[in-house]
């Protein structure tokens, strides 16, 4: 079977800007004998300094008891189950961005580490602290303390990049030390083949790319940084030629954010879902082609809604660029930031039609007022919050989602059957619309208690003894 594997580990072991990019020269292949002779030496003492090694230590806590990873035997017997921490390290790649310290990386290297130390190509060390981290990204944002000015890569326009190009995968495979393998672009805008195991828009490349080159640079033959090594694809588990890389413009956002200091990646609002258009449905919607994203559902307080875009529109282009999936969208108004507004091209009844779309962050009206319920409630730790649009973002909840929901469930809640995101429409057959409602009714006391709700918008009744 083909596995997707982000090359995290030789195994788990016993200012305010981006960098300014220089022009560059036109990429092209070696023309005589004496170019062929020289090979990539010289953009590899050029770039190989800025790419370092990232050692992250985390400790994990494991209890001698299995029996107290239950949260319902804990409420009763108390934390009585001894902790033994464990120690875990792993190795992975990054890339220096700007001379005070900034290293971007993968989310996964460093993810819930507590002590990460950044090794330097000429054996200096130094610690680093996470000032932007994003999972669903999987991008990591790095300063390091430095005393001078340290070797940085500038970025390029990943837009620009095209199949055939000449590049280049420095890292740290398996811990053997920095090395270097070249290839080409294999593949632009690679979204669809992660589906369900990473989250994201990629390039593809041959360069080959193994366990430890996670967060590495790849760059192209004049040094320009294009994308951070993330994955590959493969059924060994060792470099087959599929790897891939996030693309420079998204890590640039991912430098921005972090440098105006937000802790959280922020990114646009939707408010809508779409599908790809394919073959068989291009020709109903008047499009000569395949290609887009068909809008199939829009939330009221939807961006795109506000601009005119309607239910059976089928985005194109958002800010010039091709979008041919949910995920090309997201990458791309992910690049152009909240705050900015995208230009945004889309077919109505085989016309083409262009609007503006303000690039938000998902609104929090309804004021949720998340509440948690005391001991004497009926589910004591159940924690309850009005929807809105941050919370269906937060929690990817369905764009229709109304009501309370469960942001968590806590051990009596569990033990009754509830889940995170499920929606309490009734208890003891009364509605509620609002947390201080549901809270109001699960004070209710008796022997049974009913609850209607809703879990991905199938309906559900629970029903259990107090």
């Amino acid at each position: 079977m083909t596995r997707l594997i982000r090359p995290l580990t030789a195994a788990l072991m016993l200012g305010l800007a981006v960098p300014a990019v220089p022009a560059h020269a036109e990429a092209r292949v070696p023309r005589d004998r004496a170019e062929i002779g020289l090979g990539f030496a010289p953009v590899v003492k050029e770039v190989a300094p800025a790419v370092v090694s990232i050692y992250a230590r985390r400790i994990i806590a494991t209890r001698q008891s299995p029996f107290m990873d239950d949260p319902f035997f804990r409420e009763f017997f108390g934390d009585i189950g001894q902790m033994r921490p464990q120690v875990q390290n792993s190795l992975g790649s990054g890339v220096i961005l700007s001379g005070d310290g900034i290293v971007v990386t993968n989310y996964h290297v460093i993810g819930a580490a507590t002590d990460i130390r950044v090794v330097l190509k000429d054996r200096r060390e130094f610690g680093a602290r996470v000032i932007l981290g994003d999972e669903e990204s999987d991008l990591a944002v790095l300063k390091l303390d430095v005393p001078e000015e340290l070797p940085h890569l500038a970025l390029r326009d990943s837009d620009r990049v095209e199949v055939g190009e000449l590049v280049l995968a420095i890292g740290n495979p398996f811990g053997v030390g920095q090395t270097v393998s070249s290839g080409i672009i294999s593949g632009l805008a690679r979204s669809g083949v992660l589906t369900g195991q990473v989250r994201g828009y990629f390039l593809q490349t041959d360069a080959p790319i193994n366990p430890g080159n996670s967060g590495g640079a790849l760059v192209d033959v004049n040094g320009a940084l294009i994308g951070i090594n993330t994955s590959i694809l493969s059924r060994s588990g060792g470099s087959n030629g599929i790897g891939f890389a996030i693309p420079s413009n998204l890590v640039g956002q991912f430098v921005e954010q972090a440098r105006a200091g937000n802790e959280r990646f922020e990114r646009p609002w939707a408010g809508m879902t779409g599908q790809p258009v394919e073959a068989d449905m291009a020709a109903s919607l008047g499009l000569s082609v395949p290609g887009g994203v068909l809008v199939s559902d829009l939330h009221a307080e939807s961006p795109f809604a506000g601009a005119g875009l309607q239910v059976g529109d089928v985005v194109t282009h958002v800010d010039g660029q091709p979008v041919d999936s949910p995920s090309e969208m997201l990458f791309r108004m992910s690049v152009a930031g909240v705050g900015a507004s995208a230009h945004v091209a889309y077919m109505r009844e085989g016309r083409e039609q262009v609007a503006d779309v303000a690039m938000i962050r998902p609104p929090e009206t309804p004021e949720a007022d998340e509440r948690r319920l005391p001991r004497d409630s009926a589910l004591p730790g159940l924690a309850l919050a009005r929807v809105n649009p941050a919370l269906i973002a937060r929690l990817d909840l369905p764009l229709s989602t109304q009501g309370v929901i469960v942001t968590e469930p806590g051990p009596y809640g569990a033990r009754a059957g509830l889940r995170t995101g499920d929606v309490i429409a009734r208890v003891n057959g009364a509605p509620v619309e609002t947390s201080a409602a549901a809270a109001r009714a699960l004070e209710a006391r008796g022997r049974w208690m009913v609850m209607d709700v809703l879990r991905r918008g199938q309906p559900l009744q629970l029903r259990f003894r107090l």
